[in-house]
Protein backbone atom coordinates (compact mmCIF):
# COMPACT_ATOMS: atom_id res chain seq x y z
CA UNK A 1 0.00 0.00 0.00
CA UNK A 2 1.34 3.02 -0.67
CA UNK A 3 2.10 6.15 1.78
CA UNK A 4 -1.04 8.80 1.94
CA UNK A 5 -0.46 12.03 -0.15
CA UNK A 6 0.57 15.05 2.12
CA UNK A 7 -2.17 17.53 2.14
CA UNK A 8 -2.09 20.36 -0.61
CA UNK A 9 0.12 23.42 0.45
CA UNK A 10 1.99 21.85 2.48
CA UNK A 11 5.41 20.57 0.26
CA UNK A 12 8.19 22.49 -1.04
CA UNK A 13 11.16 20.92 -2.50
CA UNK A 14 12.60 18.31 -1.23
CA UNK A 15 9.06 16.90 1.02
CA UNK A 16 7.05 18.32 3.95
CA UNK A 17 6.94 22.02 4.71
CA UNK A 18 8.52 21.97 8.22
CA UNK A 19 6.91 24.79 10.94
CA UNK A 20 8.76 25.34 13.80
CA UNK A 21 6.89 27.51 16.95
CA UNK A 22 9.54 29.60 19.17
CA UNK A 23 7.60 29.95 22.48
CA UNK A 24 9.74 31.78 25.78
CA UNK A 25 8.35 29.69 28.32
CA UNK A 26 5.56 27.40 28.39
CA UNK A 27 3.65 26.51 31.40
CA UNK A 28 0.46 25.10 32.61
CA UNK A 29 -2.29 27.91 32.89
CA UNK A 30 -0.58 30.21 29.89
CA UNK A 31 -2.99 31.18 27.51
CA UNK A 32 -0.27 31.61 25.00
CA UNK A 33 1.71 28.05 26.13
CA UNK A 34 -2.01 26.89 25.45
CA UNK A 35 -2.05 28.22 21.74
CA UNK A 36 1.26 27.29 20.79
CA UNK A 37 0.18 23.43 21.23
CA UNK A 38 -3.06 24.07 19.55
CA UNK A 39 -1.45 25.42 16.63
CA UNK A 40 1.55 22.99 16.58
CA UNK A 41 -1.11 20.54 16.28
CA UNK A 42 -3.12 21.78 14.00
CA UNK A 43 0.02 22.31 11.56
CA UNK A 44 0.47 18.57 12.28
CA UNK A 45 -3.10 17.91 11.04
CA UNK A 46 -2.51 19.85 7.76
CA UNK A 47 0.50 18.03 6.99
CA UNK A 48 3.29 19.92 8.05
CA UNK A 49 6.18 18.92 10.16
CA UNK A 50 5.82 21.23 13.64
CA UNK A 51 7.90 21.01 16.90
CA UNK A 52 7.76 23.33 19.73
CA UNK A 53 11.01 25.12 21.29
CA UNK A 54 11.49 27.13 24.40
CA UNK A 55 13.53 28.37 26.79
CA UNK A 56 11.87 27.34 29.95
CA UNK A 57 9.81 24.54 30.00
CA UNK A 58 7.31 23.52 33.04
CA UNK A 59 8.28 19.97 33.81
CA UNK A 60 4.85 18.79 33.75
CA UNK A 61 5.29 19.39 30.00
CA UNK A 62 8.41 18.96 29.32
CA UNK A 63 7.34 16.39 26.70
CA UNK A 64 5.66 18.67 25.19
CA UNK A 65 8.36 21.26 24.01
CA UNK A 66 12.26 21.40 23.29
CA UNK A 67 15.01 23.50 24.60
CA UNK A 68 15.67 25.81 22.27
CA UNK A 69 19.27 24.97 21.88
CA UNK A 70 17.88 21.85 19.97
CA UNK A 71 16.21 23.71 17.30
CA UNK A 72 18.92 23.49 14.47
CA UNK A 73 18.98 20.07 14.80
CA UNK A 74 15.68 20.09 13.61
CA UNK A 75 15.56 22.42 10.69
CA UNK A 76 15.31 21.73 7.08
CA UNK A 77 17.23 23.96 4.42
CA UNK A 78 15.06 25.12 2.16
CA UNK A 79 11.78 24.37 3.67
CA UNK A 80 11.73 25.49 7.21
CA UNK A 81 10.36 28.22 8.70
CA UNK A 82 9.61 29.76 11.61
CA UNK A 83 6.54 30.86 13.57
CA UNK A 84 7.56 32.87 16.95
CA UNK A 85 4.75 33.55 19.61
CA UNK A 86 5.57 36.73 20.68
CA UNK A 87 4.65 38.49 23.93
CA UNK A 88 7.43 39.67 25.75
CA UNK A 89 11.23 40.43 24.90
CA UNK A 90 13.16 37.09 24.81
CA UNK A 91 16.63 35.39 23.69
CA UNK A 92 14.63 33.51 21.19
CA UNK A 93 14.19 36.58 19.25
CA UNK A 94 18.08 37.55 19.15
CA UNK A 95 18.61 33.86 18.22
CA UNK A 96 16.09 34.06 15.46
CA UNK A 97 17.35 37.59 14.11
CA UNK A 98 20.79 34.74 13.66
CA UNK A 99 19.22 32.46 11.79
CA UNK A 100 18.11 31.85 7.93
CA UNK A 101 14.45 30.28 8.13
CA UNK A 102 11.43 33.00 6.99
CA UNK A 103 9.72 34.23 10.05
CA UNK A 104 6.18 34.19 10.64
CA UNK A 105 5.72 36.13 13.78
CA UNK A 106 2.21 35.61 15.70
CA UNK A 107 1.78 38.36 18.14
CA UNK A 108 0.22 38.31 21.25
CA UNK A 109 0.88 41.76 21.93
CA UNK A 110 3.52 44.37 24.82
CA UNK A 111 1.68 46.20 27.50
CA UNK A 112 3.16 49.32 27.52
CA UNK A 113 5.75 50.51 30.24
CA UNK A 114 4.02 53.08 31.24
CA UNK A 115 1.85 51.04 33.26
CA UNK A 116 4.56 49.47 35.35
CA UNK A 117 7.27 52.27 35.72
CA UNK A 118 5.65 53.18 39.35
CA UNK A 119 4.49 49.61 40.51
CA UNK A 120 7.54 47.39 39.32
CA UNK A 121 10.12 49.50 37.51
CA UNK A 122 11.92 45.40 36.56
CA UNK A 123 9.73 44.65 34.32
CA UNK A 124 10.09 47.64 32.01
CA UNK A 125 13.16 45.92 30.57
CA UNK A 126 11.78 42.68 29.14
CA UNK A 127 8.67 45.48 27.71
CA UNK A 128 11.82 47.80 26.33
CA UNK A 129 13.24 44.88 25.09
CA UNK A 130 10.22 43.54 23.58
CA UNK A 131 9.78 46.98 21.67
CA UNK A 132 13.00 47.25 20.15
CA UNK A 133 12.28 43.40 18.84
CA UNK A 134 9.30 43.75 17.69
CA UNK A 135 11.21 46.71 14.59
CA UNK A 136 13.60 44.33 14.55
CA UNK A 137 11.93 41.26 13.10
CA UNK A 138 10.17 43.41 10.61
CA UNK A 139 12.74 42.78 7.82
CA UNK A 140 12.78 39.00 9.01
CA UNK A 141 9.28 38.50 8.99
CA UNK A 142 7.42 37.54 5.99
CA UNK A 143 3.66 37.53 7.43
CA UNK A 144 2.51 38.67 11.01
CA UNK A 145 -0.38 37.67 12.51
CA UNK A 146 -2.01 39.49 15.09
CA UNK A 147 -4.74 38.05 18.14
CA UNK A 148 -6.69 41.04 17.43
CA UNK A 149 -7.34 43.69 15.72
CA UNK A 150 -5.92 45.80 17.99
CA UNK A 151 -2.81 43.67 18.12
CA UNK A 152 -2.86 43.87 14.24
CA UNK A 153 -2.81 47.12 14.17
CA UNK A 154 0.37 47.20 16.45
CA UNK A 155 2.12 45.55 13.67
CA UNK A 156 1.07 47.49 11.13
CA UNK A 157 2.44 50.48 13.18
CA UNK A 158 5.52 49.06 13.81
CA UNK A 159 6.50 48.81 9.51
CA UNK A 160 4.86 44.96 9.59
CA UNK A 161 3.85 44.74 5.24
CA UNK A 162 2.07 41.93 5.29
CA UNK A 163 -0.47 41.11 7.93
CA UNK A 164 -3.34 38.95 9.15
CA UNK A 165 -6.08 38.91 12.29
CA UNK A 166 -6.51 35.33 13.58
CA UNK A 167 -7.93 34.65 17.17
CA UNK A 168 -5.52 32.70 19.50
CA UNK A 169 -6.89 28.68 18.94
CA UNK A 170 -8.51 28.08 21.98
CA UNK A 171 -10.27 24.31 22.80
CA UNK A 172 -13.55 25.97 24.67
CA UNK A 173 -13.78 22.74 25.85
CA UNK A 174 -11.36 22.74 28.65
CA UNK A 175 -13.42 25.75 30.23
CA UNK A 176 -15.75 22.78 31.40
CA UNK A 177 -15.40 20.99 34.71
CA UNK A 178 -17.11 20.44 38.09
CA UNK A 179 -16.96 23.65 40.50
CA UNK A 180 -15.49 23.46 43.93
CA UNK A 181 -18.08 23.12 46.37
CA UNK A 182 -16.42 25.11 49.13
CA UNK A 183 -15.41 28.02 47.30
CA UNK A 184 -18.98 28.07 45.62
CA UNK A 185 -20.84 28.33 49.06
CA UNK A 186 -18.10 30.64 50.02
CA UNK A 187 -18.56 33.21 47.35
CA UNK A 188 -22.19 33.39 47.21
CA UNK A 189 -23.97 30.19 45.99
CA UNK A 190 -24.73 30.05 42.14
CA UNK A 191 -26.06 33.08 39.92
CA UNK A 192 -30.19 33.43 39.96
CA UNK A 193 -29.67 34.16 35.82
CA UNK A 194 -33.00 33.17 35.37
CA UNK A 195 -34.51 35.98 38.06
CA UNK A 196 -35.45 39.52 37.22
CA UNK A 197 -33.33 40.86 40.12
CA UNK A 198 -30.64 39.34 42.40
CA UNK A 199 -31.86 39.17 45.38
CA UNK A 200 -28.74 38.21 47.34
CA UNK A 201 -27.04 41.19 46.06
CA UNK A 202 -25.38 41.37 42.91
CA UNK A 203 -21.62 39.24 42.26
CA UNK A 204 -19.53 41.50 40.41
CA UNK A 205 -16.52 39.27 39.14
CA UNK A 206 -13.08 39.81 37.08
CA UNK A 207 -10.53 37.13 36.23
CA UNK A 208 -6.95 38.53 35.33
CA UNK A 209 -3.32 38.94 36.87
CA UNK A 210 -3.63 41.77 39.42
CA UNK A 211 -1.75 44.45 37.05
CA UNK A 212 -2.38 48.23 36.83
CA UNK A 213 -3.00 47.64 33.02
CA UNK A 214 -6.27 45.33 34.05
CA UNK A 215 -7.10 48.36 36.89
CA UNK A 216 -8.65 46.60 39.47
CA UNK A 217 -8.35 50.30 41.07
CA UNK A 218 -11.15 51.17 38.85
CA UNK A 219 -13.40 48.19 39.48
CA UNK A 220 -13.58 49.03 43.29
CA UNK A 221 -14.30 52.13 42.43
CA UNK A 222 -17.59 51.30 40.09
CA UNK A 223 -18.77 48.75 42.89
CA UNK A 224 -18.43 51.92 45.49
CA UNK A 225 -20.84 53.97 43.19
CA UNK A 226 -23.10 50.85 41.91
CA UNK A 227 -23.39 49.70 45.85
CA UNK A 228 -24.38 53.65 47.05
CA UNK A 229 -27.08 53.88 43.92
CA UNK A 230 -28.48 50.90 43.20
CA UNK A 231 -27.18 47.70 45.46
CA UNK A 232 -25.73 48.08 48.77
CA UNK A 233 -24.80 44.03 49.27
CA UNK A 234 -22.95 43.82 45.75
CA UNK A 235 -19.62 42.12 46.42
CA UNK A 236 -16.37 42.00 44.31
CA UNK A 237 -14.53 38.91 43.48
CA UNK A 238 -11.34 39.64 42.10
CA UNK A 239 -9.35 36.34 40.73
CA UNK A 240 -5.83 36.31 39.40
CA UNK A 241 -2.43 36.02 41.04
CA UNK A 242 -0.46 38.93 42.25
CA UNK A 243 2.61 39.28 40.50
CA UNK A 244 3.07 42.79 41.35
CA UNK A 245 2.87 43.37 45.68
CA UNK A 246 3.04 46.98 45.20
CA UNK A 247 0.01 47.48 43.28
CA UNK A 248 -2.02 44.92 45.06
CA UNK A 249 -0.85 46.59 48.50
CA UNK A 250 -2.51 49.37 46.72
CA UNK A 251 -6.04 48.02 45.69
CA UNK A 252 -6.39 46.49 49.49
CA UNK A 253 -5.85 49.89 50.84
CA UNK A 254 -8.55 51.21 47.91
CA UNK A 255 -10.68 48.81 48.67
CA UNK A 256 -10.26 49.68 52.94
CA UNK A 257 -10.07 53.19 52.02
CA UNK A 258 -14.10 52.82 50.59
CA UNK A 259 -15.27 50.31 53.65
CA UNK A 260 -15.39 47.84 50.95
CA UNK A 261 -13.25 45.52 53.10
CA UNK A 262 -16.36 42.85 53.52
CA UNK A 263 -17.07 43.65 50.11
CA UNK A 264 -14.30 42.77 48.03
CA UNK A 265 -12.35 39.72 48.01
CA UNK A 266 -8.81 39.44 46.18
CA UNK A 267 -8.74 36.17 45.85
CA UNK A 268 -5.35 34.90 44.22
CA UNK A 269 -4.37 32.44 41.82
CA UNK A 270 -7.23 29.83 41.82
CA UNK A 271 -7.53 26.31 40.58
CA UNK A 272 -9.54 25.39 37.43
CA UNK A 273 -12.48 24.00 39.93
CA UNK A 274 -11.98 27.05 41.75
CA UNK A 275 -12.48 28.90 38.81
CA UNK A 276 -15.41 27.35 38.00
CA UNK A 277 -16.86 28.33 40.83
CA UNK A 278 -16.49 31.89 41.01
CA UNK A 279 -18.04 31.87 37.22
CA UNK A 280 -20.84 29.90 38.91
CA UNK A 281 -21.43 32.42 41.07
CA UNK A 282 -21.30 35.65 39.56
CA UNK A 283 -24.16 37.43 38.21
CA UNK A 284 -21.85 39.32 36.16
CA UNK A 285 -18.31 39.94 34.51
CA UNK A 286 -16.84 43.45 34.46
CA UNK A 287 -13.31 44.49 32.44
CA UNK A 288 -12.12 47.84 32.90
CA UNK A 289 -8.72 46.72 31.55
CA UNK A 290 -7.02 49.88 30.52
CA UNK A 291 -5.16 47.30 28.02
CA UNK A 292 -5.21 43.83 26.78
CA UNK A 293 -4.18 42.26 23.75
CA UNK A 294 -7.00 39.68 23.39
CA UNK A 295 -8.24 38.83 27.14
CA UNK A 296 -9.22 35.02 26.93
CA UNK A 297 -11.11 35.56 30.77
CA UNK A 298 -14.12 37.75 28.34
CA UNK A 299 -14.80 34.38 26.37
CA UNK A 300 -14.53 31.75 29.65
CA UNK A 301 -17.10 34.26 31.28
CA UNK A 302 -19.51 34.31 27.61
CA UNK A 303 -19.05 30.54 27.61
CA UNK A 304 -20.18 30.43 31.44
CA UNK A 305 -23.19 31.94 30.59
CA UNK A 306 -22.32 35.51 32.53
CA UNK A 307 -23.26 38.61 31.00
CA UNK A 308 -19.89 40.75 30.34
CA UNK A 309 -19.67 44.18 30.60
CA UNK A 310 -16.55 45.60 29.37
CA UNK A 311 -14.76 48.97 28.55
CA UNK A 312 -13.61 49.71 25.14
CA UNK A 313 -9.76 49.54 25.63
CA UNK A 314 -6.97 47.63 23.93
CA UNK A 315 -8.61 44.43 22.22
CA UNK A 316 -11.64 44.10 24.71
CA UNK A 317 -14.18 45.68 22.42
CA UNK A 318 -12.41 43.19 19.51
CA UNK A 319 -13.30 40.32 21.84
CA UNK A 320 -16.48 40.95 23.41
CA UNK A 321 -18.28 41.86 19.62
CA UNK A 322 -21.49 41.83 20.20
CA UNK A 323 -21.23 39.19 23.01
CA UNK A 324 -21.96 42.03 25.51
CA UNK A 325 -22.20 45.28 26.93
CA UNK A 326 -19.12 47.67 25.13
CA UNK A 327 -18.35 50.81 27.28
CA UNK A 328 -17.11 53.96 25.93
CA UNK A 329 -16.24 55.61 29.53
CA UNK A 330 -15.55 53.72 32.44
CA UNK A 331 -16.62 56.67 35.36
CA UNK A 332 -17.66 54.82 38.32
CA UNK A 333 -21.68 55.95 37.47
CA UNK A 334 -21.44 55.01 33.96
CA UNK A 335 -20.34 51.34 34.96
CA UNK A 336 -22.81 51.50 37.96
CA UNK A 337 -25.45 52.44 35.74
CA UNK A 338 -24.90 50.00 33.06
CA UNK A 339 -24.36 46.76 35.37
CA UNK A 340 -27.62 47.90 36.94
CA UNK A 341 -29.33 47.59 33.59
CA UNK A 342 -27.86 44.01 33.51
CA UNK A 343 -28.59 42.98 36.68
CA UNK A 344 -32.14 43.91 37.37
CA UNK A 345 -33.88 44.45 33.71
CA UNK A 346 -35.72 41.53 33.32
CA UNK A 347 -34.69 38.96 30.63
CA UNK A 348 -31.64 41.33 30.11
CA UNK A 349 -29.21 38.80 31.90
CA UNK A 350 -30.12 35.83 30.12
CA UNK A 351 -30.32 37.78 26.46
CA UNK A 352 -27.11 39.01 27.19
CA UNK A 353 -25.95 35.05 28.62
CA UNK A 354 -27.32 34.08 25.13
CA UNK A 355 -25.34 36.73 22.97
CA UNK A 356 -21.94 35.41 25.12
CA UNK A 357 -22.48 32.15 23.80
CA UNK A 358 -23.29 33.10 20.48
CA UNK A 359 -20.04 35.31 20.61
CA UNK A 360 -18.19 31.78 21.61
CA UNK A 361 -18.76 29.67 18.47
CA UNK A 362 -16.65 32.76 16.43
CA UNK A 363 -13.81 30.97 18.57
CA UNK A 364 -14.58 27.53 18.56
CA UNK A 365 -11.67 25.67 16.69
CA UNK A 366 -13.56 24.42 13.80
CA UNK A 367 -13.83 28.10 13.01
CA UNK A 368 -10.25 29.07 13.78
CA UNK A 369 -8.27 26.33 13.33
CA UNK A 370 -8.60 26.87 9.16
CA UNK A 371 -7.75 30.72 9.51
CA UNK A 372 -4.13 30.09 11.61
CA UNK A 373 -2.81 27.02 8.70
CA UNK A 374 -4.36 29.22 5.65
CA UNK A 375 -2.35 32.25 7.20
CA UNK A 376 0.50 29.96 8.32
CA UNK A 377 0.88 28.87 4.12
CA UNK A 378 -0.07 32.90 3.01
CA UNK A 379 3.68 33.13 4.74
CA UNK A 380 5.15 30.34 3.04
CA UNK A 381 4.29 32.15 -0.14
CA UNK A 382 5.55 35.06 0.57
CA UNK A 383 8.70 33.29 1.55
CA UNK A 384 8.93 31.46 -1.97
CA UNK A 385 8.71 28.07 0.04
CA UNK A 386 5.15 27.45 -1.62
CA UNK A 387 3.82 28.61 -4.91
CA UNK A 388 1.61 31.40 -5.55
CA UNK A 389 0.68 34.87 -4.99
CA UNK A 390 2.85 37.09 -2.32
CA UNK A 391 0.58 39.21 -0.13
CA UNK A 392 2.00 42.32 -0.89
CA UNK A 393 2.24 41.61 -5.24
CA UNK A 394 0.21 43.98 -6.92
CA UNK A 395 0.68 46.74 -3.47
CA UNK A 396 2.03 50.23 -4.35
CA UNK A 397 5.85 50.68 -3.68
Amino acid sequence: MSAPSPAPGTTGRGGPLVVHQLLPNLSPGDAAGHHALQVRDVLRRAGFESELFCTTIASELAGEAHPVAELPAYCRRGRTALLYQFAIGSVLADIILERPEPVIVNYHNLTPGSFFWQWDPGQLEGILWGQRQLHQLVHRTVHAIGVSAFNTRDLEHAGYVSTATVPPLLDVASFDGAADATALARWGGPARRDAPAVERGARWLFVGRLAPNKAAHDLVKALAAYRRAYDPDARLLLVGGHGIPSYADAVRRLVGALGLDAAVELVGSVTHAELAAAYAAADVFVCLSDHEGFCFPLVEAMYHGVPVVGYDAGAVGDTIGSGGVVLRSKSPATVAAAVSRVVQVPGRRQALAAAGRDRVSAFSLDRTAPRMVAEVRQGLRNAGLLPGRPSWAGAAP
